[in-house]
């Protein structure tokens, strides 16, 4: 089964991604993770991919796209995957889309966790007098940038995949664990 976990910035996603990774055994395709690890890395598209997350800006979607498609050719994608941060553009999913269907896959299910603002902007708050700034776009200004982001360039994907009956809504301001059962219920419901 492939998955997208949808929301905005601080939801939860990574956090259900590694959870459905450890309980379904899906591999969890963080594109934030993936492209941090080429920051890291200090490659020439390291540094370019810095600059535009300190910001909060997207990553060019050439660059994104054939991240994942090379992870995703791994083989413990077999069974399928779980897409935390991607897509985040119309152009995106089709791309993923396409990607899928050349090798006779698709997506089956986007999760999305709904999570109002203000709950997000206490969460980076709450990150920071616990141990300080993270990651470099983990702030609040740069917190309500990619919100504006996000609602631009990401929201209008909830029309894409709604069209599709695609689309399972999750309260993500419940406890963790209450968000964790209604996905394996949604997963569940859908096998």
């Amino acid at each position: 089964m492939n998955l997208v976990l949808f929301g905005p910035p601080g939801a939860g996603k990574g956090t259900q991604a590694r959870i459905l990774t450890e309980k379904r055994g899906w591999p969890q395709l963080s594109t934030g993770d993936m492209l941090r690890a080429a920051v890291k890395a200090g490659s020439t598209l390291g540094k370019k991919v810095e600059a535009l997350l300190t910001k909060g800006e997207l990553v060019p979607d050439e660059i994104v796209i054939d991240i994942i498609a090379e992870r995703y050719d791994r083989p413990d994608c077999a069974k399928g995957a779980v897409f935390d941060g991607f897509p985040r553009t119309i152009p995106q999913a089709e791309a993923l889309d396409a990607m899928l269907a050349a090798r006779a896959k698709k997506i089956d299910l986007v999760l999305e966790l709904k999570v109002d603002d203000a709950v997000l902007l206490q969460r980076v708050e709450q990150r920071i007098k616990e141990g300080g700034i993270l990651r470099s776009d983990d702030t609040p200004e740069t917190l309500a940038h990619r919100l504006d982001v996000y609602y631009s360039n990401t929201a209008p994907l909830l029309d894409y995949y709604g069209r599709q009956g695609k689309i399972v809504t999750v309260d993500g301001m419940a406890p963790i664990a209450d968000v964790t059962r209604a996905i394996a219920a949604a997963l569940d419901a859908k096998r």
